[in-house]
């Protein structure tokens, strides 16, 4: 790239907000400062490299690339960014150095060198990893960039992992869902059997919770109450309730019966039981804790956290880590002082800045290095009345809730348990009862009531059996005499596995090891890199863009709730049960959580050749596993599926049918001799399950498929983009049209764009392509299309397929 004389630094943000933080503390006039504003790349869609990939056949897949072509990304408003990479062209020219001060996470990073290897920039890179955008913590990432000679190289390591991931949904995405929507989607369901490299083993964790569920038996078990008189005519009831649920009746009477006749001296025992504050916030918890309080999506929990960090107020938000460094006890006092200035009611709560607690160690909230980006913890920068709106000050106000009762002392609770031991033909059996008092709540003052909730229960899971509490315990000594005055016997039922909600779906992901009981499963979801972080499925910056997903192919539904559980419906588990079929790998999550360490191991690599022979490995083994899974779909067969059992999207409940669906509708039970369903002319829904079970089902694309017996139908798409132009131009779609391919075509051909301008020239040039690990051209270099030919083939015929955001791939999946 051309240099002038002047040598100049460039910095690359990803936000004009952070450049605006920045430049408030530090401008020369040898210095330029860029903002991205998000992925102004984006995959090409695979018609647009190749004519043969724009229909969904399965003869021409797999479809593999060494590398993933790009075009210019939109804006959210559909403005092309082709303006925005121009003038970061410009900005570099006489640039010797760019300091990338993106978000700091691989995602920041790819935002910048996407868009430096496109541009051929050759110069020094360094990386300002901003964990705040505060005044201190901004002095201290310079700092810290220039103790770090290499940073541009260990960040280029971080970009590659970032890119293998794109790599790997791109084309996991791509053929998988083609393969399997072709193959095994049962005739009944008519939209896209998405499949997804995250997705698909995030939906197996939920569709064996589902299975449990659905298999559960629920039994009586039984627990045996004592009514005890004490010499000093104290009156108490123990209960024997043990941990391994007593389901025999006999055994249970055999216990009552001789705990009826019990008489002797009773155990009390008094002790001191210390509770410390939770975790700190990593963004899964914090999202748990959000919906469980306020019933929030996790996405928006997560956009109102990026916007308090973009605005100063708290660190960095897209962590997976609950601790701090060691090296910032000394930042405590003063954030802590900052934060109650606001929250004025916990004033007096702040004890000496000398006696403040600072809880070291795995189980504490300070560590030597908590990895690449430590808890969310607001700043010493704290939001002002009006600064911020409603939803924003509670988030802020739960962080530094949180933050404060981290650096309080512990909570100490005064428990006293009575217990006697009852002779049984069974053996000595134990019966107890206790009750706490809370001799100094510590930091449960901060939250006072709300303190329970502090303690959460593992997602997935029974609710476990409480130890027998009571309120008040009357005065016992110890030793004391006593005797039985009554024994009875006490019917509970067994507890299914709750299902996973809404806002604990992300903890579930990053924390796997809770979900298997496996020992040596558990041993190899151990990440020996970071203890406190065991091996997961996804990052926890996409984590909560999975359920959406999942939603929107109908593999799953929300109950009722605050914070609703999630349940699978029989597409969801139909659709993995055909996957774990096909290819048992795809539907397993701890292997897929041991797939996804290889991807952290290129982020980790130390140099730049390191970090490319390790993307290369992983390339060529996503490359081998697709060409595996595509084979192995060829040889099967279509799933079997009750249409009845397909849900319909509520999305379309009370809306009426367009004139075409309507149309067909008739047209096909004309021909079939069936009656129109009620309501099928005013309502979406059920016109689309009427045809959904009627209509001519799609070809599978087979190259040796069995001839047909009639007219061939033309695809959903082309039927939508039919019926698309017959609205536009304000003309009837025959129904013809949407039950024959040929007189589909013809309609299209007739009244499609590009019949009416032929001539269309203009071709831009579409940016070169990505290459992680720079391992030579694919054989299918991309076609130059036209603007208006790609707006075209978007909506011409070929199966349905979504346009990617900025930095996703392409046609057919959804990333992850």
């Amino acid at each position: 790239m051309a240099t002038q004389s002047a040598s100049r630094t460039l910095f690359f943000f990803e936000k004009p907000s952070a450049m605006r933080q920045l430049q408030r503390l530090f401008k020369s006039p040898s210095t330029v400062c860029v903002s991205a504003e998000g992925h102004l790349l984006a995959a090409e869609e695979p018609g647009d490299v190749r004519e043969e990939w724009k229909s969904w056949r399965l003869d021409t897949l797999p479809i593999v690339l060494e590398r993933i072509p790009v075009t210019y990304g939109t804006s959210r408003s559909g403005q092309s960014h082709k303006p925005k990479v121009e003038a970061i062209k410009q900005a570099l020219q006489g640039v010797e150095r760019v300091i990338i001060a993106t978000d700091p996470g691989r995602e920041g990073s790819m935002i910048a060198w996407e868009v430096l290897e496109h541009l051929g920039y050759r110069g020094r890179v360094d990386r300002l990893k901003l964990g705040a955008l505060d005044e201190v913590s901004i002095r201290r990432a310079f700092a810290a960039m220039a103790k770090e000679p290499d940073s541009g190289e260990r960040d280029y390591a971080a970009y590659l992992e970032a890119l293998c991931r794109q790599y790997e949904d791109y084309h996991l995405g791509l053929n998988g869902t083609r393969a399997i929507s072709l193959r095994l989607r049962p005739p009944a369901l008519r939209q896209p059997w998405r499949f997804g490299g995250v997705q698909t083993p995030t939906l197996a964790i939920l569709a064996d919770l589902e299975q449990r569920i659905r298999e559960f038996i629920q039994q009586d078990y039984f627990k045996i109450a004592l009514a005890v008189t004490t010499d000093s005519g104290a009156e108490i009831t123990l209960w024997h309730a043990p941990k391994d649920k007593i389901l025999d009746k006999q055994v249970a009477e055999t216990i009552q019966h001789a705990a009826a006749s019990w008489s002797g001296s009773l155990g009390v025992e008094q002790k001191d039981v210390r509770r410390s504050p939770p975790r700190l916030f990593s963004k899964d918890t914090l999202a748990r804790r959000c919906a469980k309080r306020f019933g929030w999506d996790p996405q928006h929990t997560a956009k109102l956290a990026q916007e308090l960090y973009d605005q100063g107020y708290l660190t960095y938000p897209r962590t997976e880590s609950e601790h701090l460094p060691e090296s910032q006890t000394g930042d405590a006092s003063a954030v802590i002082t900052s934060a109650v200035g606001v929250l004025t009611n916990l004033a007096s709560l702040v004890p000496a800045a000398g006696d403040l607690a600072f809880r070291k160690g795995n189980k504490g909230h300070y560590i030597k290095d908590p990895g690449e980006h430590h808890a969310i913890v607001p700043l010493r920068k704290v939001p002002q009345l009006g600064s911020i709106n409603g939803d924003q000050l509670r988030l802020w106000e739960l962080v530094a809730k949180s933050f404060l009762a981290a650096h309080l002392p512990d909570g100490i609770d005064a428990r006293t348990t009575v217990a006697v031991q009852v002779a049984t033909s069974l053996g000595p059996k134990r019966f107890s009862v206790s009750g706490s008092v809370i001799k100094s709540p510590g930091w449960r003052a901060v939250y006072g009531a709300e303190a329970d909730e502090e303690n959460e229960a593992i997602p997935g899971k029974a609710k476990p059996d409480e130890e027998p509490t009571t309120g008040r315990l009357p005065p016992v000594r110890d030793n004391e005499l006593g005797k039985a005055t009554d024994a009875r016997i006490e019917t509970a039922k067994t507890e299914p596995p709750r299902r996973i909600t809404r806002g604990e779906l992300p903890v579930v992901m990053g924390r796997l090891v809770d979900q298997v009981e496996d020992p040596a499963l558990k041993t190899a979801l151990e990440n020996p890199a970071n203890p406190n972080e065991p091996k997961g499925l996804g990052t926890a910056a996409t984590r909560d863009t999975i359920l959406p997903k999942l939603q929107k192919s109908q593999y799953v539904e929300l109950l009722k709730g605050k914070d609703p559980p999630i349940q699978v419906t029989e597409v969801g588990l139909a659709f993995i049960a055909a996957v774990r079929h096909v290819f048992p790998a795809y539907g397993d999550p701890v292997g897929r959580a041991m797939f996804e360490a290889d991807l952290a191991e290129i982020g980790r690599a130390a140099t730049r050749a390191e970090a490319a022979r390790r993307a290369a490995a992983y390339q060529e083994r996503t490359r081998s596993r697709v060409k595996e899974l595509i084979t192995t779909i060829g040889e099967s067969g279509a799933v079997a599926l009750d249409p009845a059992s397909i849900p319909t999207l509520s999305a379309a409940d009370g809306k009426p049918p367009t004139k075409a669906m309507i149309a067909f509708a008739t047209s096909i039970a004309a021909q079939r001799g069936l009656k129109l369903p009620r309501g099928l002319k005013t309502n979406s829904a059920i016109c689309r399950t009427f045809l959904d079970q009627h209509a001519p089902q799609r070809s599978s694309g087979l190259a040796k498929a069995a001839p047909q017996t009639g007219p061939r139908p033309p695809s959903e798409a082309m039927m939508r983009y039919a019926q698309s132009l017959a609205e536009q131009k304000g003309i009837e779609c025959p129904p013809a049209v949407l039950a024959d391919f040929a007189a589909c075509r013809t309609f299209l051909d007739e009244h499609s764009l590009k019949a009416q301008h032929p001539d269309e020239k203009n071709r831009p040039v579409a940016p070169r392509g990505r290459r992680p690990a720079r391992a030579g051209n694919s054989d299918g270099a991309p076609k130059r299309v036209s603007a208006s030919v790609r707006k075209l083939t978007e909506t011409r015929a070929k199966a349905p397929r979504q346009r990617p955001r900025s930095g996703t791939a392409a046609s057919g999946k959804d990333k992850e």
